[in-house]
This record gives C-alpha cells, structure tokens and sequence, in this order.
C-alpha cells in the first residue's frame, strides 16, 4: 500500500504543502517525540483531526495510524534526501550490510556512527538534540529500502527516547535511540531494553545514544545482561 500512488496519499501530500503549521506539528511528533495535549480550539490540531491525519486519545493528540504514520516518516524524509550527505552514505554503505540476503544491523549501527561523527561533528547541541534521531532513519531508509521496513513503538516515543523496530525478511531488530543524559539514566535504559526485547522474543537489541558530553568519547561497546546482548553506539554532537 505505501509503495502505491494512490488519491488519497496524493490528497495528503497535497494538504501539508498547503499547511506549513500542520508539517511542523507531525514533525515534531515523528522526529522529535513531541506530545501535544488535545485542544478543540487549537485550530492547527484541529485541522490535522479533521483531514484524519492525527488523533485524540486520552486527551493526547497523535498520528492517526501506523499506515500513515510510515507514510509521513517516508514522505517528509524523501523531502531532505537530494543533497543529504548522510542519506547518500546509506546509498553508497549498503551493498555491505547484505550477507546472505539478510541485514547485518550492527555493522549498520558501527557505519552509521562513523559517517555521523565525520558529518555533524561540528554541529550545535540543539540541532543534534533535535534532529538525530531524523538523520539515523534517513541513514537507514536506503539500506532497507524495497525489502524491509521500519515503525516506530507509540508507546515509547517521547522528548527522551524513541524505540524503532525494523523489519527485514522477518527478522526483526530493536533498537532504541535516546538523548545521553548521564550513566544512571544509561544504566536505566540498558534494563528497559531488555525488557522491551523480552516482549519482542529476541536476545539481541542496539542503543544508539547521542552525547553532548564533550568527556565522553565516541563507542561501540557489547553489553550483555542476563540473557541479552546489547550493542550500545554512543555518537557525540
């Protein structure tokens, strides 16, 4: 179905060209992890409820469903990929992450940490903080574009953390994507992690911390808790 130009895509792209406060809302939600308190006279909210493209749900306003929801993640990441250093590295990386038809996620994390420290290493905190997680996806989508997929768990996205789950060839790999605030809250994401890959069946999960601690070298490390095996990539901006 996404892979289909059909009235009612063409209709929603159509609708945010012409709504530049509705974009910025759904980017925000997307990419930021932003959460928005459902307001009937909020007219920009109001209007995404009425096109369909968000919801209410416990007085919190979200993106409709998941169809759409990969859709916007597909649409508004197809707007930045002409001149997207990082997306033509994905371009360029991904013949090497195939072996044996199946997708090697963590040389995929080890690449993604190299190209991002060689391309944002001069960037500001905040534009780290607030487009990270928008420039992992653009990484990835040409890797496993075609054949695989990815979402992203409702329930854990927020300001701190967003969970991705991609999909390739049924196998599926959990990694989460946090903002570094210090070892304890690290330590507190590694056991959430574990727990989430209980609920998923799998004994493997990645991390993926963005770190503005300038004391903290970039890393690649394997932590194994209990059972598990966790791959934690921690990249600097």
């Amino acid at each position: 179905m996404l892979k289909e130009k059909n009235t009612l895509f063409d209709d929603m792209v159509k609708k945010l060209s012409d709504n530049d406060e509705l974009k910025k809302v759904i980017k925000n939600i997307l990419f930021r992890g932003a959460r928005y308190s459902y307001e009937a006279d909020n007219s920009v909210l109001y209007i995404g409820i009425l096109f369909g493209f968000l919801k209410e749900t416990d007085n919190m306003v979200g993106i409709a469903n998941r169809i759409f929801e990969t859709k916007l993640y597909n649409l508004l990441i197809s707007e930045e990929e002409v001149n997207s250093s990082i997306y033509d590295a994905g371009v360029m990386d991904k013949n090497q992450f195939i072996v044996d038809g199946m997708l090697q996620m963590e040389r995929v994390m080890e690449k993604f940490q190299e190209h991002f420290t060689e391309i944002y290493a001069d960037s500001d905190a905040k534009f780290i903080e607030e487009n990270g997680r928008r420039i992992f996806l653009m990484y990835l989508k040409p890797i496993i574009n075609g054949v695989g997929n990815y979402y992203i768990e409702a329930r854990t996205r927020n300001m701190k953390r967003t969970d991705v789950i991609v999909d390739y060839r049924g196998v599926q790999s959990i990694i989460e994507m946090k903002i570094w605030h210090g070892e304890e809250y690290n330590k507190r994401g590694e056991t959430q992690l574990t727990e989430y890959l209980d609920y998923y069946h799998t004994d493997k999960g990645y991390m993926l911390s963005f770190n503005f601690n300038k004391k903290k070298n970039p890393e690649v490390q394997t932590i194994q808790i209990g059972s598990k095996k966790i791959i934690e990539v921690v990249v600097n901006g």
